[in-house]
């Protein structure tokens, strides 16, 4: 396998770690973003002369740039760049405040953004490159009690289909990653959690949270296998624009697609009542 050089975000604990882990491993250069020193350190320590750790918030759109540019001429031309960061934000949505969702995309999506368009020049420039995000079975699917969190990961996909779509011209893919249920602390603390306020949610939502709680540490996803996931996909001439990972995404998700299908299918009548008797098909 060429030896790669890889920019991901959130190295510290969960997926961003165990991507990081395995590019290492399969003998890559990892840059990884962190949010202290002390985690710079670990990160570092974990393969010194290949792991380069650098203090980043993602939110902060001019301190990504100046990271991507400053990687870019002291490491080497980025052959992958994986946007990992984010956090869950777990609440029904009526429950949740407004400044909690746009906490939720700031992160998510815009953190994401900003991680993706500092690199895409570069890319663009050499007419090639693997650009990757990770949002979420729950970017194809959804479930109550997490609409915030959803609806930020159905943004991203968003972002990351169209992108993908603008830049094969340049020889440059695009791919959003798709986890499922894994065992990292993201359903624990790393969850944060809108209070529960409003009592007709209670019999609905707290049986869900309970069992999130309940199953953090025991999750089905085993991290390591994700990385090596993630590894392979960015050796191969021709990776999938979306790679879902876990049998239990690939089971939400389907369900989630065909019943859309069947809304699809059976208003298709209606649907096709709004057109004006001639017009343009796009």
């Amino acid at each position: 396998m060429q030896q790669q050089k890889w920019l991901i975000t959130g190295v510290s604990t969960g997926l961003g770690r165990a991507f990081a882990q395995a590019a290492l491993a399969a003998g890559h250069t990892v840059v990884g973003t962190v949010r202290s020193g002390e985690d710079l350190r670990a990160f570092e320590g974990l393969k010194p002369g290949y792991a380069h750790g650098r203090i980043l918030d993602v939110t902060d759109g001019d301190a990504v740039s100046s990271v991507v540019a400053e990687v870019e001429q002291s490491v080497g031309p980025l052959d992958v760049v994986v946007a990992n960061a984010g956090y869950g934000l777990e609440g029904t949505f009526e429950e949740t405040p407004l400044a909690e969702v746009r906490r939720q995309f700031e992160v998510n999506v815009f953190g994401a953004a900003a991680t993706l368009q500092a690199a895409l020049p570069h890319m663009r420039q050499r007419r090639r490159g693997h650009l990757m995000a990770v949002t979420s079975m729950g970017g194809l699917m959804a479930v109550p009690g997490m609409s915030a969190y959803c609806g930020s990961k159905f943004a991203l996909e968003g972002i990351l289909e169209a992108l993908g779509k603008e830049v094969a011209q340049f020889g440059i893919h695009v791919t959003a990653i798709e986890p499922g249920s894994f065992r990292t602390d993201w359903a624990g603390r790393s969850m944060t959690r809108a209070a529960q306020s409003i009592d007709d949610y209670d019999e609905l939502f707290t049986p869900i949270r309970e069992a999130r709680q309940k199953a953090s540490g025991n999750q089905l996803g085993n991290p390591a296998k994700a990385g090596d996931a993630v590894v392979r996909i960015a050796s191969v001439d021709q990776p999938p624009a979306h790679l879902v990972l876990g049998s239990d995404a690939l089971r939400l998700v389907t369900a989630a697609r065909t019943a859309v299908d069947e809304d699809i299918r059976a208003w298709e009548p209606l649907s096709r009542t709004t057109d004006f008797a001639a017009g343009a098909q796009l």
